[in-house]
């Protein structure tokens, strides 16, 4: 139900802006949360926003969490990307009133109301 895209292939200290849209949900009635996971590791949150933001730490000045609600999407701009973010990054939204920290934490995959199949990136020079 959501979709995922701008992913691909950068160079370490480049840049690169995800979108996560959907043409069934209005995502302005959602909390919506990046999340990522690399190979052979745990999914982990990376960044939520509803009214607010939140960041985990390993992103916190070189992320960005924005949403367009005329556009129905949710931005993710990646600054500075390490080869450590290389990972499969997608979307879900949440409509459960619970801080963003707890939907980033990462909140459960069964407690998503929707999610998209992800957007490779990969950080590599």
């Amino acid at each position: 139900q959501l979709v995922e895209s701008g992913g691909g292939l950068v160079q370490p200290g480049g840049s690169l802006r995800l979108s996560c849209t959907s043409s069934e949900l209005s995502l302005d009635y959602y909390a919506i949360g990046w999340f990522r996971q690399a190979p052979g590791k745990e999914r982990e949150g990376v960044s939520c926003i509803r009214s607010d933001t939140y960041y985990v730490d390993s992103v916190k000045g070189r992320f960005t969490i924005s949403r367009d609600n005329a556009k129905n999407t949710v931005y993710l701009h990646m600054n500075s990307l390490k080869p450590e973010d290389t990972a499969l990054y997608y979307c879900g939204a949440v409509s459960l009133d619970i801080p963003l920290q707890a939907i980033c934490a990462p909140i459960s995959q069964g407690a998503l109301d929707a999610w998209g199949q992800g957007t490779l990136v990969t950080v590599s020079s």
